[in-house]
């Protein structure tokens, strides 16, 4: 027998235990054994010194796009024995619970959720799933400044990430700066666009028209002056 053999194997072990698991979870809560009068109210089962599992903290906005490296948390509702905390693989894949090699590179969280509940719909009736990016580390989640500033470098994405925040991350600008013909390179749909920034009037002279929002993936560019 092959490891890939065992391994598969193993897999499908692992899965049909949390089929037996959810069904008996279901069992207990359709109500008494047959004969008996229902009790006024059901409290839900819990297992003792079973801490309650909750939705984790969003690190992102809702148009975030997933990319590797990022950690998610996938949370099904009423459902704890398949929600999960996983990292986006290399290959842009992840895997849950009753959830194996499911594509999570390129989607937002929203549209990640719907295709998990697609897949598990097939094993929990109306299953109800949310996606949390609790650790944005992928390309998508940066920031880059690069040309005439101290420390060229990318800087990670959070939410109301500016300008003015960027610039001061990477130790202003550089000497031979030409702050005012700043721009921020942004690709959308697929789409590059340039946004002129005038980032020396915003600096010496508190001029925050300029100090715009930033988004992940956004490319800062600081030009040379001309001499």
């Amino acid at each position: 027998m092959t490891p890939k053999t065992v391994k598969s194997q193993a897999g499908r072990a692992s899965k049909a235990q949390l089929l037996v698991s959810l069904i008996l979870s279901a069992l207990v809560v359709v109500g008494p054994s047959f004969g008996q009068d229902p009790p006024a109210a059901v409290a839900p089962a819990t297992t003792p010194g079973t801490a309650v599992i909750k939705p984790a903290e969003s690190k992102v906005t809702n148009d975030y796009v997933i990319g590797p490296g990022d950690t998610v948390q996938v949370f099904v509702w009423r459902n704890p024995e398949l929600t999960a905390t996983v990292p986006v693989r290399p290959d842009g894949k992840i895997s849950t619970p009753l959830v194996e090699d499911l594509v999570a590179v390129g989607k937002n969280p929203s549209s990640l959720a719907r295709d998990i509940e697609k897949v598990l719909g097939e094993y929990v009736r109306s299953p109800q799933v949310n996606v949390i990016v609790t650790q944005p580390a992928s390309v998508f989640s940066q920031v880059k400044v690069i040309g005439q500033v101290r420390t060229p470098q990318s800087i990670a994405y959070r939410d109301g990430l500016t300008v003015l925040d960027a610039v001061l991350a990477v130790g202003g600008l550089g000497p031979y700066a030409a702050g005012n013909r700043a721009k921020v390179v942004r690709t959308e749909n697929g789409k590059t666009k340039e946004i002129p920034i005038k980032v020396a009037a915003l600096i010496n002279n508190g001029d925050m028209r300029h100090n715009i929002a930033l988004k992940p993936g956004d490319v800062l560019v600081i030009p040379e002056s001309r001499f």
